[in-house]
């Protein structure tokens, strides 16, 4: 009886609450004049747009103080020595030839640097037999999927800072409108970037060679094609011309384009947008190989599947069923932002390693989620702009591990390219060394070209 009366009590207690809170919430709900929103006209918009790309200056302005442009980062002895794979001793007795860039002593005197020009160098030097061999061409990758957000950007710039640092020489085409790789090379697309600058003269007919768009970056060793939203454009102006023109072949446009700097680069990457356009339609069949940075959640496993059947049934239509075929070197598929504590996760990485495991396979590393890359976005920059890092020392070597696994084995398949290239260049005109008149699988010869 007694615990009853309690319970009653307690429950008398907590209505008497209750209606005191709701009292006050009504009252004070009558007091609080909530305005309907204004209106918002495209002048507003305008306003808007306006606003934020000089926030986007002033924060660039900030992060890259003082000369609000991105520098290269600073490499001392021991740094080099690792990357070069030798012992510190082994590269001080080196040095001693003097054929090769000392680097210069540090304002204190006590700790020799060197900036990437002279790592480059040295590179090149120790990695003769590892470069691209005469009577070889460009491998150009695109990185590509369906879903913003997997680190798709991140992949590609990662991949050519890491093909540079390796010696050798790399092509960067952004086809992105939202020009998010222009951005972490410290450009503004909005603001620093005309339709010029881009792909788009390429797209619309005034141009037949990408050379003019192409321009020197930061970073030793990389080139840019930088974007930015007037690439939008191109979604127009490319199926506008496959009506009006004759044989024209818009999937073949960037193909053509970088015909003319092939030879003069080891590696193009080029990033696409997060939708399968008429500009990735040709980075895709522009490329060599394809790389597709997969996250391990369900959407991201689910879109990558629509993806290859889109993918499959526009080259059937635009290449199989006019009596063409198109022949890629490699395709891989590579685990991004991947969380180790996501049960979840485990389990879409074992649907992910059932489901590429044949012609397109998934690469033997995963590129973890990290506050280091988050930290280096923040600041125009990815794990190789980092040279020395203030945080957890293990988890920023695990980000760059990560990375630099990635370049080494895409380093392994370029090299195949560029030996099946040479072999195939001797058949032809049997000659070991000596250009064919192909220069790629899908680009035929033009008229005039040596047989």
């Amino acid at each position: 009886m007694l615990g009853r009366h309690v319970d009653e009590c307690c429950n008398v207690a907590w209505l008497s609450v209750k209606r005191a809170v709701d009292s006050r919430l009504e009252e004070h709900m009558s007091k609080l004049s909530i305005k309907a929103p204004a209106p918002i006209g495209l002048a507003d918009i305008a306003e808007q747009a306006a606003h934020s790309v000089e926030m986007m200056s002033q924060i660039r302005a900030a992060m890259l103080s003082p000369t609000t442009r991105k520098a290269a980062p600073i490499w001392n002895l021991s740094q080099l020595a690792q990357l070069l794979g030798i012992e510190k001793g082994s590269l001080t007795h080196r040095m001693g030839r003097g054929d090769l860039p000392p680097g210069t002593l540090n304002e204190v005197g006590n700790r020799r640097q060197f900036t990437l020009p002279e790592v480059r160098a040295w590179m090149r030097e120790y990695r003769k037999e590892s470069l691209r061999p005469s009577g070889a061409e460009a491998v150009t990758i695109s990185i590509a999927n369906f879903k913003g957000g997997v680190g798709k950007t991140t992949t590609a710039i990662t991949l050519a800072q890491g093909m540079s640092l390796l010696g050798h020489k790399v092509l960067v085409i952004d086809t992105d409108p939202q020009g998010s790789l222009t951005t972490l090379f410290g450009i503004l697309p909005d603001a620093e970037v005309e339709e010029e600058d881009t792909i788009l003269p390429l797209v619309m007919g005034a141009e037949t060679s990408i050379r003019y768009a192409i321009r020197a970056t930061y970073w030793d060793g990389i080139d840019l094609v930088p974007a930015s939203p007037l690439l939008f454009g191109a979604e127009f102006a490319l199926p506008a011309r496959q009506t009006k023109e004759e044989g024209f072949e818009f999937w073949n446009v960037l193909n053509y384009g970088i015909d003319d700097v092939r030879a003069d680069y080891d590696v193009i990457v080029i990033d696409t947008p997060p939708a399968l356009s008429y500009t990735t339609i040709n980075a895709l069949l522009a490329s060599n190989g394809i790389i597709m940075p997969l996250p391990p959640s369900t959407l991201d496993f689910a879109s990558a599947a629509q993806f290859w059947s889109l993918f499959s049934d526009l080259t059937t239509q635009l290449l199989t069923n006019r009596g063409h075929d198109k022949q890629f070197d490699f395709m891989n598929i590579l685990l991004s932002r991947v969380d180790s504590s996501d049960a979840t996760g485990a389990i879409v990485k074992q649907w992910i390693q059932s489901t590429y495991a044949n012609r397109v396979s998934v690469l033997p590393m995963e590129i973890p989620k990290s506050a280091v890359t988050a930290s280096a976005t923040v600041e125009f920059g990815t794990v190789f702009d980092i040279t020395k890092y203030d945080g957890n020392a293990r988890t920023f070597k695990r980000a760059r591990d990560a990375y630099d696994l990635m370049v080494s084995y895409i380093e392994t398949s370029v090299q195949s390219v560029w030996r099946r290239q040479v072999e195939s260049n001797t058949e032809t005109t049997g000659t070991p060394g000596r250009a064919a008149a192909v220069l790629n699988s899908s680009t035929p010869a033009k008229e005039g070209a040596e047989k």
